[in-house]
């Protein structure tokens, strides 16, 4: 039978019903506990937490169960929770690690089974590596006995103990954010909660936000909880009417932010990323390593080698970035998809405070975001992207990925300058480039593009696609 658990760029994700059943995840539940059982920090238990999909918490508290019956202490979320919730308290509460029900960005349908370690970040790849194989002895059990308590005695014997978290990260935020600047500036804030895990999360520290899809809908109203233009229509609009200075949106677990500046533009991660760094190095005085996802704009590289920086490019997934985070000095790492780890708060991704930051900036530089990004691309020169994700069958997706191993000498009429093949295939035009990836995570490959123009970018794209 073929092994149907398999762990992608950020934990293991699967669709309800089809491969993620009860059955699956008590297995990825006992793998998970026979790993971390050795771990030094045990004695203080594993931190579980589940976002706002079709049956999280009943999947959560299935996953504490079986992780109870196995000796460890459970401190399960007491509500829906973000992912750097977990990955905060999990630190907080020095625990051996933590795990998050959640399939983040990824259609309704799916879900998944996030692993955190001590340090309050993604478990590192060697980590998972780690738990895979526990996994194949438990699948290669013929036959799994039951635990021995059911989920309500474990809670009474206070093997599983709920926390609340939401205050204590609102207050770990408010000690990282200056909040008193924003308000200071009367920073208009609009936030697109699109029907994840950050609902409820904001009042307490700036109750003049104004929130939208704020509600619990587990279908997330049949678009996507990925914070892209594309699925951002009425966020973008809103923006458009001018009541608002900064539009921002979280994913469905809250670890990626998208932003859309007053004038009603979306602003991609890339900008972001850029317009971070250079606030962190010119307004705040700091210093430290660079890290990115090799699908990161370039401008990232001009502004390393203008800051005297030293910056590392990592295969696409933030674990990567994570464990860089956890062994060096690291200032803000960062991936294309919208999460940033940045240095005094988390090797984490986390869209609320990257959004607060993002109103932190306007407010310290007191320029509206439209104006920021504008020097940006001024200082640093024009940079459009764009990634188009194509859904293609199994034997689709190996032709396409066969061609550009056997490599290209032109895309859209741009000879090929220079390739790497850290993770997909990144082909290098003058003044751009181009990324061809297999998701890890979905049925799909992933196109992504970078140059001076959006009308080189789409003809890059075009002939990447053939479309």
């Amino acid at each position: 039978m073929p092994q149907v658990i398999k762990f992608g760029t950020d934990g293991w994700r699967a669709v309800i019903a089809d491969d993620y059943t009860f059955a699956n995840l008590e297995k990825v539940a006992l793998a998970t506990a026979q790993y971390f059982r050795r771990h030094k920090k045990i004695k203080n238990g594993l931190v579980i937490g589940y976002d706002a999909r079709f049956m999280s918490r009943e999947f959560a508290e299935k996953s504490a169960e079986v992780i109870a019956n196995a000796g460890i202490t459970v401190k399960l979320a007491d509500s829906i929770v973000t992912t750097p919730m977990i990955s905060l308290l999990t630190k907080l509460e020095n625990a051996a690690g933590g795990v998050v029900i959640t399939a983040s960005h990824n259609p309704a349908k799916w879900n998944g089974f996030k692993i955190k370690g001590d340090f309050g970040g993604p478990a590192h790849p060697e980590m998972i590596t780690v738990v895979e194989k526990e996994l194949a002895r438990v699948l290669n059990r013929k036959r799994i006995p039951p635990g021995k308590f059911t989920f309500d005695q474990l809670m009474a014997k206070k093997k599983i103990v709920p926390i609340s978290m939401r205050q204590r990260y609102l207050d770990d935020l408010a000690t990282k954010i200056d909040i008193g600047k924003i308000k200071a500036a009367g920073t208009r804030i609009l936030y697109d909660v699109m029907y994840g895990a950050g609902q409820s999360a904001l009042h307490s520290l700036l109750p003049d936000v104004t929130l939208m899809h704020e509600t619990f809908n587990p279908s997330f109203a049949g678009v996507n909880p990925e914070p892209l233009a594309q699925n951002l229509g009425e966020l973008i609009q809103r923006m458009k009417g001018g009541r608002y200075d900064l539009g921002m949106a979280t994913d469905g677990d809250a670890d990626r932010i998208g932003a859309v500046d007053e004038l009603g533009n979306f602003v991609d991660s890339h900008r972001v990323f850029s317009l971070l760094l250079k606030y962190l190095v010119e307004q705040k005085g700091m210093t430290g390593e660079v890290v990115k996802s090799l699908s990161v704009t370039q401008m990232v590289n001009q502004q390393c080698a203008k800051y005297n920086l030293i910056m590392h490019e990592t295969a696409v997934g933030f674990k990567h970035i994570c464990r860089l985070m956890t062994e060096r000095d690291v200032l803000i790492g960062g991936e294309e998809s919208g999460g940033l780890g940045v240095k005094g708060h988390l090797p984490e991704r986390d869209g609320i405070f990257l959004g607060l930051f993002l109103a932190e900036v306007m407010a310290v530089r007191g320029k509206p975001l439209s104006a920021l990004i504008q020097e940006l691309m001024e200082e640093f020169g024009q940079h459009e992207f764009h990634r188009i994700d194509l859904h293609v069958t199994e034997r689709e997706k190996v032709a396409i990925m066969k061609k550009f191993q056997r490599g290209v000498k032109e895309i859209g009429g741009y000879a090929v300058t220079g390739r790497t093949d850290t993770d997909g295939y990144k082909l290098f035009v003058e003044n751009g480039w181009v990324l061809v990836r297999a998701s890890g995570t979905e049925p799909l490959i992933r196109f992504y593009a970078e140059a001076e123009s959006r009308d080189k970018v789409n003809a890059l794209l075009a002939a990447a696609t053939g479309r």
